[in-house]
């Protein structure tokens, strides 16, 4: 195999190269091929090829030296042609440095005879522009105008710059010597200006914004130039108010006439500015006191909800014009704008407010007051009230008549929300319509309006009627109402509680009102709650006292002593007196659950179970017991605890538990009296009580019980 450098190239593997090697030669293959296996010759194959490798790695080598030498020889060359080219570009920079100095020592040159010749030639155009205007002003003192610039319309824009400078020079002249002559230059000075104002007027009906340009160009140094901004302000306007909502025919105008302004005018943001305050001068001004005028003493209603819209309208409008450029300081500007359209109206606005809310809270409380033909009653004050008012609270007893209100509760969630909204109104307008600084006083005296309508004239009136209308606790077949107040009036609190958090609470909650305001809520809060604590506690006395007298009308002293104790059926006296109770204890509990929420269910339940035991235990404790009877005991008040579930209240359950644990007191063997007393139930209680129930038995003194109790 012929040896050349082509074998080596990569990827070169030895092991194949040597293997590719045995194999071509005779006899050397690992199988011996056709031939057999000739060791010898392979060695000779091996040493030969390795000769061959030494050759071809020594040429090579001498290839790699050549190659090496030719490479340092021309890096040497390059470096010396490098070495030259920095050199040359060395003499190139300097010649460069020289030749910027020479320029600039020209261009100080230059500039220098640039001065002197400005200095030669300003004021020669001085000169030949006085000699001009000099020209022109002996025209003027000759009377006879022959120059072709004032002749010529063509020429107006050339005749107003010449005319303009003559009238500032006769401005300085004496009045008594050239009296004549300002005269005439006023008069053309005049006549030029409004040909100007009436070409721009023209060019600007004809849209021709370019014309427009060069003629407010011109305009700009003359005194009429203001009125050239009147007259543009003006035509803007024109056609521009077709439909009924001016606000959105301003925005639209203001729009249009900003991308035209900055065409037209140098000072873009000045004319932009006096055309919105012209807009809110005069034709939002005259708006505004259109629609408020005509309703300000006829429907003050409609008035108020016009200032609202309108004002809100217009500060929307404000804010929509915040966009365009009016200056440095545009949010001042157009806020001064809408104080002086508005300032008359909003200084009296919160006596309107309170006036409207006050006639309308009023008229809405009498309006339900005679739907329902109740005439209503003052409420009593003196000293003499109150005294029977604490009396009332503390002791629950009926100072004077009762009233009959016909199961009315005088309260109506209709004429809440009708307050409440209106209040809600009230608190949008003020929100928006006063003054920063006044805005929490103003929120606060609102409040103060709901409070006395809603809090004090109906819920409170209502409360007043409610308790008047409680019948004593002795009542027979009493309607107890009283319940369905407490209901309306804890929805109703919850409407007002809304409303205080949602509207009223943003508007005050970083001002020292805040403290009044909860100050007067928590009173208003704490009035309420003793009057209903009153009503609530004098109704169960009622619900009791209903109790007492079904259990004293259908019980009999004899029930727990039958005459013959062998023919009497185990069953509970239910069958006339127990399940009526027990019927009346169930509705009345359904009414509680349905008149409260939350932790007052509870509450007003456990208090009336606690009273419905006491009233069991102690209508027990009237009567003498038999056995039988005692048995006749422990199934009425297996009845009685039955009822008490419907609590749902523990301490109620475990009151008539143990009520049931001292019945078996009536029943039970003497000798085994002292291990029941010392039951789960029993252990606990006072050792007076047990004794007392022993003594309801009928053979309490024949078995001489009292001794295991001693």
């Amino acid at each position: 195999m012929a040896t050349t450098p082509q074998l080596f190239e990569e990827p070169f593997d030895a092991d194949e190269y040597i293997e590719r090697l045995a194999w071509r030669t005779p006899g050397g293959g690992s199988k011996g091929g056709a031939e057999a296996f000739d060791p010898k010759r392979l060695l000779e194959e091996f040493e030969n090829h390795i000769e061959e490798l030494k050759q071809l790695d020594e040429k090579i080598q001498r290839r790699v030296e050549k190659l090496e030498h030719q490479c340092h020889r021309e890096a040497k060359e390059f470096a010396h042609k490098v070495q030259d080219l920095q050199r040359s570009n060395q003499v190139a920079f300097q010649h460069f440095q020289e030749l910027d100095e020479h320029i600039s020592y020209v261009a100080t040159k230059v500039c220098h005879l640039g001065d002197q010749l400005e200095g030669v030639n300003t004021p020669r155009q001085r000169a030949v522009e006085a000699q001009r205007l000099m020209t022109y002003f002996n025209e003027f003192l000759d009377g006879d105008l022959r120059s072709d610039v004032f002749n010529n319309p063509e020429k107006i824009k050339e005749a107003a710059d010449i005319i303009q400078k003559l009238h500032l020079i006769a401005q300085e002249l004496p009045f008594d010597r050239f009296a004549d002559v300002k005269a005439k230059i006023a008069s053309k000075y005049h006549d030029l200006e409004r040909q100007l104002v009436q070409e721009f007027t023209a060019a600007q009906r004809r849209c021709e914004i370019g014309r427009m340009r060069e003629v407010a160009a011109v305009l700009l140094h003359f005194k009429g130039y203001a009125h050239c901004v009147d007259v543009y302000i003006k035509q803007c306007q024109e056609g521009a108010y077709m439909r009924s909502d001016v606000f959105e025919d301003t925005a639209l105008l203001c729009q249009r006439v900003n991308k035209q302004v900055g065409e037209v005018f140098q000072s873009p943001e000045t004319v932009m500015a006096k055309l919105i305050q012209n807009i809110f001068e005069n034709t939002l001004q005259a708006h505004v006191k259109e629609k408020l005028d005509e309703t300000r003493r006829s429907d003050i209603e409609q008035y108020l909800k016009n200032l609202y819209d309108l004002y809100t309208r217009t500060t929307a409008l404000a804010a929509k014009l915040t966009e365009f450029n009016l200056g440095s300081d545009k949010h001042t500007f157009l806020s001064k704008l809408i104080k002086n359209i508005f300032s008359t109206y909003l200084e009296s606005y919160i006596e309107m407010e309170k006036d409207y809310l006050r006639t309308r809270s009023t008229m809405i409380l009498q309006r339900y007051y005679d739907s329902k033909n109740h005439q209503k009653r003052p409420l009593g004050g003196g000293s003499i009230q109150e005294l029977k008012e604490r009396i009332r609270q503390r002791t629950n007893l009926p100072l004077g008549p009762s009233i009959d209100t016909h199961g009315e509760t005088f309260l109506s969630q209709e004429v809440v929300v009708n307050l409440l909204q209106e209040t809600r109104h009230a608190f949008e307008r003020c929100n928006r319509l006063s003054d920063p600084s006044d805005l929490p006083k103003n929120a606060f005296s609102i409040f103060l309006l709901l409070v006395e309508h809603l809090c004090v004239d109906h819920i409170d009136y209502a409360l007043e009627i409610g308790l008047s209308a409680i019948p004593s606790a002795d009542a027979k077949n009493a309607n107890l109402y009283f319940l369905d107040v407490v209901q309306q009036a804890n929805t109703i609190f919850h409407l007002f509680d809304k409303q205080f958090n949602d509207h009223l609470m943003p508007l005050i909650s970083s001002s020292p009102k805040l403290t009044e305001c909860l100050h007067k809520k928590k009173e208003v809060i704490e009035q309420m709650e003793v009057k209903l604590d009153t009503g609530i506690d004098r109704t169960l006395n009622c619900m009791v006292g209903q109790m007492k007298h079904i259990l004293a009308t259908e019980q009999k002293k004899t029930d727990f002593r039958p005459e013959d104790e062998n023919n009497v059926m185990i069953q509970c006296t239910a069958c006339h007196f127990t399940r009526p109770v027990c019927v009346y204890v169930s509705r009345q509990v359904e009414r509680v659950r349905k008149s409260m929420d939350g932790k007052n269910v509870d509450t007003v339940l456990t208090e009336l179970g606690v009273r419905f035991h006491r009233l069991i235990h102690e209508h027990l404790q009237q009567y003498s017991y038999s056995s039988m009877g005692g048995m006749l005991a422990i199934c009425d008040v297996a009845e009685y605890r039955k009822s008490a579930k419907d609590f749902r209240v523990p301490l109620v359950l475990q009151l008539f538990g143990t009520l049931h644990a001292l019945c078996n007191l009536l029943v039970v063997a003497p000798d085994n009296l002292k291990q029941v007393c010392s039951g789960e139930q029993l252990t606990n209680l006072d050792r007076n009580l047990l004794h007392a129930f022993v003594q309801l038995r009928v053979d309490y003194r024949q078995a001489r019980l009292g001794r295991h109790f001693s």
